[in-house]
C-alpha cells in the first residue's frame, strides 16, 4: 500500500509559538503525545522532539529551540484532557526528567493492545493490521538532534501521533466488550506514576558491573577500572554515548591483553583501526596507570534472598501464569513482577495490607486479592 499523505504539521520553534499553541489546546479534549531523543548521539541524552496531535491537527515542537516549554505543564497535568500514547513509559521518564511535567488522564495504546491480548503490539504493526497504513521503522535510529531534521524524518515523528487518537477509539471500543476498561484505565494511571529518567553522575565504581561477571583478577580489575574512566572521559569530550568510543566487552579485552603499544592495541578483538589511532594514546596511557595502581577491592556481594521469600515469589510466579493463560494474555498484564515480589517479601495477612503495594490497585486487588492471599497463606514459614 501506498503511503498516505499527511496533513502539514505545524513547527513550533519560539516560545511565541509555543504559548498560542497552549492557549489553544487547552479546550481540547484529547492530545496524542510521543518524543524523540538523541540517546544514540549524545554523551547525556535529551528530549529533542515532542509530537503533538489532536484529532484534527499535528504539531512538532521543537525543545532545541524553545528556552523554556512550561506553557505544556498545564495541558499534560490537566486530568480533562486525555493524553493519548503509545508505549508511554520512557517519553513519560525523559520529559519528567528534562521539563519536570506532570501527567494525569492518560490512555496507552501499547497497555490497552496488551490487555486485549494482542501479540503484535508495536505502533508499526498496530497500524498495518487496523489502518493499513505502513511505517517506515528505519528512522528510529535517525539523530533527533540535528538540525534541520530532514523531511523523512519528520513525516515519521509525525505518523507517530496523527492515527494515535483512532488506535485510542479502537482500543476502547474493544476492552469495553471485553470488559476491562476498568483494568486499562488502572494500568494507565500507574504509568502516570513513573519516575523521572535518572540523570545521574558517571561512576567510577561502575567497572564493577563488567569486571564480576568476567571474573576478573584483582590486576586485571585495575586496569579495566582506568580503561572504563579514560572512556568515560573521551565520551564526555566528543559528547558522544560510552559505547560508541569502546564496547564493553572491548573494554574488557583490553584490561586482559594489558597492551604496552599501539601493534599490540590493533591486535585485540573489537578494536578497530580508527578506534587505534582516535583512541589509543589515551588508553595506553590508562592501561599503564592500571599496571601500577592499587590493586581495588570488590564490592561486598548482596545477601542472599530469603530461600522462603524466593519459593513463595515462585509460587505467585506460577499463580500468574496460569492465570495469564487462562486470559490469553502475557503475564505481566496480570501483575508485575516488582509487585509480586513485595508481595513475597511483605507476606500479607489480609486485602487491607496490600492496598499500598504499586501495581496493584483496587481493580486488581479485588479481582485477584484473594487468590493472592491463598497463594501466600501456603508458604508462610
Amino acid at each position: 500500500m501506498k503511503e498516505r499523505a499527511l496533513p502539514q504539521p505545524t513547527t513550533i520553534d519560539s516560545a511565541a509559538k509555543l504559548d498560542t499553541l497552549a492557549h489553544a489546546l487547552a479546550a481540547e479534549p484529547l492530545l496524542a503525545i510521543d518524543t524523540e531523543s538523541n540517546s544514540l548521539y549524545a554523551y547525556r541524552e535529551r528530549v529533542c522532539l515532542i509530537q503533538l496531535s489532536t484529532r484534527t491537527a499535528d504539531f512538532i515542537i521543537d525543545p532545541l529551540d524553545i528556552p523554556s516549554l512550561q506553557a505544556l505543564a498545564p495541558l499534560f497535568a490537566n486530568p480533562a484532557i486525555e493524553k493519548v500514547f503509545h508505549a508511554a513509559e520512557y517519553d513519560l521518564m525523559c520529559m519528567k526528567r528534562d521539563f519536570g511535567f506532570v501527567f494525569h488522564n492518560l490512555f496507552d495504546t501499547m497497555i490497552a493492545a496488551r490487555i486485549c491480548g494482542r501479540k503484535l503490539i508495536g505502533l508499526g504493526a498496530l497500524l498495518n493490521d487496523l489502518a493499513g497504513v505502513p511505517v517506515d521503522k528505519s528512522h528510529q535510529r535517525d539523530d533527533w538532534g540535528r538540525r534541520p531534521l530532514p523531511p523523512d524524518s519528520l513525516l515519521y515523528a509525525q505518523m507517530d501521533t496523527h492515527y494515535l487518537p483512532m488506535l485510542r477509539d479502537h482500543f476502547t471500543k474493544e476492552l469495553a466488550r471485553l470488559n476491562r476498561l476498568e483494568e486499562a484505565h488502572e494500568a494507565f494511571s500507574d504509568v502516570c506514576l513513573v519516575p523521572p529518567a535518572r540523570s545521574e553522575e558517571f561512576d567510577p565504581d561502575g567497572y564493577w558491573r563488567i569486571a564480576q561477571p568476567h571474573n576478573l583478577t584483582r590486576r586485571t580489575s585495575a586496569i579495566l577500572r582506568e580503561v572504563y574512566i579514560a572512556r568515560e572521559h573521551l565520551a564526555r569530550e566528543k559528547d558522544t554515548p560510552p559505547f560508541k568510543i569502546l564496547l564493553d566487552k572491548t573494554l574488557v579485552s583490553v584490561a586482559q591483553a594489558a597492551p604496552t603499544t599501539l601493534a599490540d592495541l590493533g591486535q585485540i578483538d573489537g578494536m578497530s583501526p580508527t578506534q587505534v589511532r582516535r583512541y589509543g594514546r589515551v588508553l595506553l596511557e590508562a592501561v599503564s596507570a592500571g599496571l601500577h595502581a592499587k590493586m581495588p577491592t570488590p564490592p561486598t556481594p548482596e545477601p542472599p534472598a530469603d530461600p522462603v521469600v524466593v519459593e513463595r515469589y515462585s509460587a505467585l510466579r506460577e499463580w500468574r501464569k496460569t492465570r495469564a493463560l487462562e486470559r490469553g494474555v502475557e503475564s505481566d498484564v496480570i501483575i508485575s513482577k516488582d509487585a509480586l515480589w513485595t508481595l513475597a517479601e511483605r507476606a500479607p495477612d489480609s486485602l487491607d495490607d496490600m492496598d499500598d503495594v504499586q501495581g496493584l490497585g483496587p481493580w486488581r486487588l479485588g479481582v485477584y486479592g484473594a487468590e493472592i492471599l491463598e497463594v501466600i497463606r501456603r508458604y508462610r514459614r
